[in-house]
């Protein structure tokens, strides 16, 4: 029914200003009504169990009886007293709602005893019928908004999309899809037990109920529409409509009402320019409905940012990175064909493992020029800073200046806030580069930037001995000395390997071409390479490279990102060859006085014997000398290290580099090493170091070896380490050093110090407080 847009819901009360009330009471005019106009509104109301906004009673009126409402009535609504209760909700005569007195016709000639009781009976009816129906409404049931997981890694079921701005997804862990599985097996328990009871007796537009949905489940909705017995709901937690019968639908207790609704949207970074593509919402639904994926929050809004991975496999696929793709030009891509040779190959990097990539003249090769020269002359006149790259993530595309002109680039690693890797699309070469140096593709040019396909083919020199496995330094610089000084070759392809996309072929220079013998593949294949020298070792250079192998690609990205790279970088690649002779020491680190404060950060904990501070005030040099050396190292020639123990060097731990001190040789290539700013210990490869520059040991060493004071010296358990390393380890803290035990070096020397906890508003912690208690506790156990 129409009329059923207009139940009442109550709402706290407005207050009226002084002269609002007055003109109010003005406005009354005493109206004498008659029985069957009354009857009329009876009529209306008995309709309407749940009561009736008094200001929709006119309108409903009408179109019931196709006359006018007496709009008086509404200032003096106790002229209706009499056939209805009328339920003030505040001092404006017209916020009121109407409930009707259960009587089948009015009698006029009822005395005056016999209507005060009949209407305090009905009244009393229908505030109990009120009292009953009111919390189905929305507004009287509060759920708590959902809080986007900040902790931890985080995955999402990605339930349903309308586009790329609006994913339906589900939060995956304890707090969220477990705790709503178990609300929904407390559902079940409780609607099997309670379903008479609980039957929902009148239904409304937007409020909150339980369904008897299929397979037995019980599911938190809110209604949608009604249409006769059918009602359209959404779930709230699954994010999915369907229409139900009125029979399946049931009151939603308030026990169920404490877990935020789970289902929420979210946009896909990266993508928000083509939302509403059809060919990428597609691709998006096509790799993601349905399934769990581990997610990068970028911005955490009401619709929060997200990148999607797909970590199923043995590596990581970026969704969002991958479902782009979809809307290249296919006409614009390349396939090689076996057997097939192509002339005026360029070759644009080799990397460590043998492996290059090459342009072949093609359509999209040509189309690509165009476009870049668009860019040329539009930033030509317009001031590239406005096109900084705000906020840049893993599968961003973004704009990078090259040998005097722009390149595509996707971001591949972010190291911090101002270093990240790259991989230029159109030539392959991975480089470590800052943040600011990249550009955002101006949005007009977008779409036509996107729609290129790389233009890179990854090749693998053909027929080669198959137990070649890494390839030798001597190697890997003698491929890129012959194939990066011409400036095109002739190739033959032998066959494609499509599980790896790559292409085995044969290389030539022109004047060669197609003699086999004289091809790069014999000429390397017959050379005295591939012998492993001893104590020889190729430096790290960028990540990220698409063979998990790569462990040197230094030589490849100095040569060929830009020009900006080689002029800026070569004075500190030739002072390397010069570094190792280098024993220049930092000086030490200052600390506070004996009894001073002092803030800190813990950085390391095994137990109050032994933990690692670091001083807060210097971890921002810290921050900025480690993107300097990401930068540094990513893009420095390869040149052979010589290991000496107790020697300082620069090591790749996990993506970014350290100072370290070499504390053991291994038999096996692996090296014992000391991070001097962290105070870890570390195994890495050999080829994973390389000599630490004079820029980099000027700031002191920022690790303080450290045991707490006002506990006595002992041998702690393990119980009381966790205690200990819960209470401190990765928190700032307030130091006030008792004592100092100096060394020759300064990573040896250590402090006997006190350790305070600040963050609480009134009370400060001291730790040596708790740690005894603790004892005392343990020994208690004991």
């Amino acid at each position: 029914m129409d009329g059923l847009l207009y139940p009442a819901k109550k709402i706290p009360p407005i207050a009226k200003s002084d002269t609002e009330q007055e003109k109010a009471s003005q406005n009354t005019t005493p109206t004498s009504l008659t029985s069957d106009f009354k009857q009329k509104v009876v009529n209306i109301l008995l309709k309407y169990s749940s009561g009736l906004w008094a200001n929709a009673l006119p309108k409903l009126y009408q179109d019931a009886y196709q006359v006018k409402f007496p709009e008086d009535i509404l200032n003096n609504l106790e002229l209706l007293s009499d056939v209805c209760v009328v339920d003030y909700v505040s001092e404006a005569p017209r916020k009121a709602i109407l409930y009707a007195k259960p009587q089948r016709r009015i009698d006029e000639n009822l005395n005056v005893t016999e209507k005060v009781q009949r209407q305090d009976g009905v009244k009393a009816t229908a505030e109990q019928q009120y009292e009953e129906s009111k919390d189905q409404y929305p507004e009287n049931i509060t759920v708590p908004p959902l809080i986007i997981p900040s902790e931890g890694s985080v995955s999402v079921m990605v339930l349903e999309l309308k586009n790329t701005n609006e994913v339906l997804i589900r939060y995956v862990g304890k707090d969220y899809s477990s705790a709503q599985e178990q609300m929904e097996d407390d559902m079940k328990a409780y609607y099997s037990q309670n379903s008479t009871v609980s039957l929902a007796q009148s239904l409304s537009v937007e409020q909150l109920v339980a369904v008897h949905a299929e397979e037995d489940a019980w599911l938190r909705a809110r209604i949608i529409s009604l249409e006769d017995n059918r009602i359209k709901v959404c779930y709230v937690d699954h994010g999915f409509s369907e229409f139900v019968e009125s029979n399946s639908v049931y009151k939603l207790q308030k026990q169920f009402h404490s877990l935020p609704f789970q289902a929420a949207k979210c946009k896909l970074a990266g993508l928000e320019v083509f939302c509403d593509d059809p060919v990428l919402v597609k691709a998006v639904e096509s790799q993601t409905c349905s399934k769990i994926f581990a997610v990068e929050i970028l911005e955490k809004s009401d619709i929060p940012l997200l990148v999607l991975y797909d970590t199923s496999g043995e590596d990581d696929i970026n969704i969002n990175a991958t479902c782009l793709k979809a809307l290249y030009d296919k006409s614009l891509e390349l396939h090689l064909q076996a057997d097939a040779l192509y002339t005026n190959v360029r070759v644009t990097s080799v990397f460590s493992d043998g492996s290059l990539y090459c342009q072949v003249p093609s359509k999209g090769l040509s189309r690509l020029s165009e476009i870049l020269q668009k860019l040329e002359d539009y930033f030509h006149y317009k001031q590239t800073p406005e096109f900084n790259v705000s906020l840049p993530f893993c599968g961003k595309i973004c704009l990078f200046p090259s040998k005097g002109r722009w390149a595509r680039v996707e971001i591949r690693i972010i190291h911090t806030r101002r270093a990240l890797d790259v991989q230029f699309l159109d030539t392959g070469t991975v480089a470590t580069v800052k943040v600011s140096e990249l550009r955002e593709i101006p949005p007009q040019f977008l779409r036509e930037v996107i729609a290129i396909p790389p233009q890179a083919i990854k090749c693998c020199l053909a027929d080669l001995p198959p137990n070649t496995g890494m390839w030798t330094p001597d190697a890997v610089l003698w491929l890129r000395d012959t194939v990066m000084n011409c400036p095109e070759f002739s190739m033959k392809v032998v066959k494609q390997d499509g599980s790896k996309a790559i292409a085995h072929v044969y290389l030539f220079a022109p004047e060669n071409f197609p003699d086999m013998d004289h091809s790069v593949n014999r000429k390397i294949k017959n050379a005295d390479l591939w012998k492993h020298q001893k104590d020889v070792f190729l430096s790290v250079t960028p990540s990220g490279t698409t063979s998990t192998k790569v462990t040197s690609d230094a030589v490849s990205a100095l040569r060929l990102t830009s020009g900006r790279l080689e002029k800026s970088f070569s004075d500190s690649s030739r002072e390397l060859s010069s570094a190792v002779s280098t024993i220049d020491m930092p000086p030490p680190l200052p600390l506070s006085k004996t009894g001073e404060l002092m803030d800190v950060y813990v950085s390391v904990a095994c137990h109050p014997g032994h933990f690692i501070l670091q001083p807060w005030k210097e971890l921002h040099n810290l921050e900025a000398l480690m993107e300097e050396m990401i930068l540094y190292y990513s893009r420095a020639e390869e040149k052979p290290v010589n290991i000496e123990k107790n020697k300082l060097y620069a090591a790749k731990i996990e993506n970014q580099w350290y100072r370290v001190i070499i504390k053991g040789i291994l038999r096996n290539g692996f090296l014992s090493v000391y991070e001097l700013d962290y105070g870890k210990h570390e195994f890495v490869s050999i080829e994973k170091v390389q000599p630490l520059m004079d820029t980099f040991r000027k700031l002191p060493f920022q690790a303080i070896t450290a045991q707490l004071a006002g506990v006595k010296s002992q041998q702690w358990s393990e119980e009381a380490s966790i205690v200990f390393r819960n209470l401190v380890e990765k928190k700032p803290l307030v130091a006030q050093i008792q004592s100092v035990n100096e060394s020759t070096n300064s990573w040896d020397r250590k402090i006997v110090t006190f350790l305070v906890d600040t963050s609480l508003p009134d009370t400060d912690i001291w730790i040596h407080d708790f740690v005894s208690q603790s004892l005392v506790e343990f020994s208690k156990d004991d």
